[in-house]
């Protein structure tokens, strides 16, 4: 279903993606996921060369689901030392279990792309007996990092209506008071996965744009154009 999006993404960004078919829950719960990406993110840089790629210049993206295997992927990358990752883009990621912010109460209805009762239902399969332990590692739940210092460059954005706002927002604090440098984007108006629902909206081809460019810019940063005004 991302194919097209990869495609984007190579041609605006120059760059080779490698889309990771990692194992899905309830079948394959925590922690087959985050493995197989980091699996997956080994071997790519292990391959730079075969693969036609910079190994220094490596970035890691996802959104919702894999939005929070990003963020926990950097995280894992960071603690073992490697691979080196210079960017990541979780966008509008899936980053804490508790469901307790404000925006995971405020999306219930069913006609919703994604609301609390799918939230719930998919954090118990990802985690399984391990969705009531207060001590589950970052790696599982992005959000209980202690700390998030020398993580990579971080771009990321979210809809006002997305139920993952508030830990969208929480995470971006915790980034720029960690001193990562972070970019983020709250879209007025928007749900979750808006911009692959509604691809002919003016707002959601700016949002694809704005963070493709960004892309573009954390793999090429001198040459790269500099974010358009409506960015």
């Amino acid at each position: 279903m991302d194919d097209e999006l990869c495609e984007r993404f190579v041609q605006t960004a120059r760059c080779v993606v490698v889309s990771v078919d990692y194992r899905l829950a309830p079948e394959h719960p925590y922690p087959a996921a985050i493995e197989d990406c980091y699996a997956g993110l080994v071997w790519m840089t292990e391959e730079a060369e075969s693969l036609g790629i910079d190994e220094n210049r490596v970035a890691i993206a996802g959104a919702s689901g894999g939005g929070g295997l990003t963020a926990a992927l950097a995280l894992m990358a960071r603690d073992k030392g490697g691979p080196s990752i210079i960017f990541q883009m979780p966008l509008y990621p899936m980053l804490d279990n508790r469901n307790i912010t404000p925006s995971s109460h405020e999306i219930t209805e069913g006609g919703a792309i994604w609301n609390r009762t799918d939230n719930l239902a998919a954090w118990n399969m990802y985690l399984g007996e391990k969705n009531d332990v207060s001590g589950i590692s970052p790696y599982a739940v992005p959000s209980r990092a202690y700390n998030l210092a020398g993580l990579p460059p971080t771009y990321t954005c979210v809809g006002q209506l997305d139920l993952f706002r508030d830990e969208t927002i929480e995470y971006v604090t915790q980034l720029a008071q960690a001193g990562v440098d972070v970019e983020f984007h709250l879209y007025p108006g928007c749900f979750h996965l808006f911009e692959i629902f509604v691809p002919e909206a003016e707002v959601s081809q700016r949002a694809v744009q704005c963070y493709i460019d960004a892309m573009a810019r954390a793999l090429h940063p001198k040459h790269s154009p500099s974010p358009s005004e409506s960015c």
